[in-house]
């Protein structure tokens, strides 16, 4: 029986207010409007940008809300106009849209499109929402909100891939590795034989590790606090590991003493000022760059020593890796199922949605790389 144009009840996990535990409810998904697509949601992955949401009371979000922003799925049903994928296409949710047209899009540098910012209404282009849960609008997240088991997009936020990709695996590509995999490829443009040091060995953290070892860096530092995510770490090709706790001087003075300059390319895969300070004080002071790839809290300012800028070090902003969204992570998908990339060393667990609370904790121990949700 056919859903085209019918509302689909399904589940979600919705966030009912700041603080509050995910609770598993029935929802209303309305019909895509014009220029929208509807998925069956089949795998997404609990990311840190959504444990930052659970735990942050910076992000001015409007709630209840329905989360996640990196998810894989089938498309079930296209508005008026979609003419890019069609029901039965496997796809990939893109948290950051293409829209083709505006200056970041056109520019062969620039990926920020600016649709991006028409998120932050957490509503789709009409200023409407397509679910409904007790008779309650329910916000959208990200351009995505892949917690439910059907989710409307926009056209211009989806991707279509490779028939025959395995969603609870691909599904990583809509943030987490790409992001990271990015940085290191686009944004840093990590050289052959380079030094890097990537602070936060995470999920995204191991994955710049991973686009490091890609580009030929000969030396790379992992840093964490956490030493039980060294040795994933030096399997994805970090040389070697510091915690910073360990150490009797500065992160960035020992790090200096191991390289005798200072690193070429540190990444800052975490989102804390103060981790970030000391990324960029581990750079070469003449040609060192910093890339921030962690989600800072926009409402604290960044307070770094001009001293620091008395030289060539370079401090840059990374959304999404550098790549295309629309554009780049089909091939990305591609590469991954021609064995070029291994996905699977990110994933440590795997659960049904309706255990979404329970990889909240997983993620909070720490022994948690990334968790697939299945749908």
């Amino acid at each position: 029986m056919s859903t085209t144009g019918q509302v689909i009840r399904c589940k979600a996990a919705i966030l009912w207010k700041p603080g509050a535990p995910f609770s598993i409810e029935e929802v209303e998904v309305a019909p895509p409007k014009a220029k929208e697509v509807r998925i069956k949601v089949v795998a997404t992955g609990l990311c840190g940008t959504e444990m930052k949401v659970l735990g942050s009371k910076h992000l001015d979000l409007l709630y209840p809300t329905i989360l996640g922003h990196e998810g894989a799925g089938i498309v079930e049903s296209i508005g008026e106009g979609v003419s890019t994928v069609k029901p039965g296409d496997k796809v990939i949710t893109l948290f950051l849209p293409q829209c083709g047209e505006c200056t970041s899009c056109l520019n062969s540098e620039g990926n920020f499109c600016i649709q991006f910012k028409q998120s932050e209404t957490q509503l789709m282009s009409d200023g409407t929402s397509r679910f409904t849960c007790k008779g309650k609008s329910i916000y959208h997240f990200g351009n995505t909100s892949t917690f439910c088991e059907y989710t409307v997009i926009k056209e211009i936020s989806v991707a279509k891939i490779d028939a025959v990709a395995p969603l609870e695996k691909v599904c990583l590509i809509s943030c987490g590795f790409s992001t990271g995999f990015g940085a290191a490829i686009n944004t840093a443009k990590v050289t052959p034989g380079s030094t890097c040091a990537v602070f936060g060995l995470g999920g995204v953290g191991l994955s710049v590790v991973m686009g490091c070892k890609a580009a030929g860096a000969t030396r790379i530092i992992g840093v964490d606090v956490n030493k039980e995510k060294f040795k994933k770490a030096q399997e994805l090709g970090a040389t070697e590991c510091l915690n910073p706790q360990d150490l009797k001087k500065p992160i960035q003075e020992v790090l200096f003493d191991m390289t005798d300059a200072g690193i070429d390319f540190c990444f800052e895969a975490i989102g804390n000022l103060d981790v970030l300070a000391a990324a960029l004080a581990s750079c070469n002071e003449s040609y060192g760059v910093c890339v921030v790839v962690g989600l800072l809290p926009a409402s604290v300012q960044l307070k770094i020593s001009g001293q620091l800028f008395f030289s060539g070090r370079s401090l840059k902003g990374s959304v999404f890796g550098g790549w295309k969204s629309r554009q780049h992570i089909p091939k990305l998908v591609a590469d991954y199922m021609a064995k070029k990339l291994n996905l699977d060393p990110l994933i440590t667990h795997t659960l049904n949605l309706d255990k979404i609370n329970e990889a909240v904790e997983l993620m909070k121990t720490g022994k948690c790389i990334r968790c697939i949700l299945l749908l």
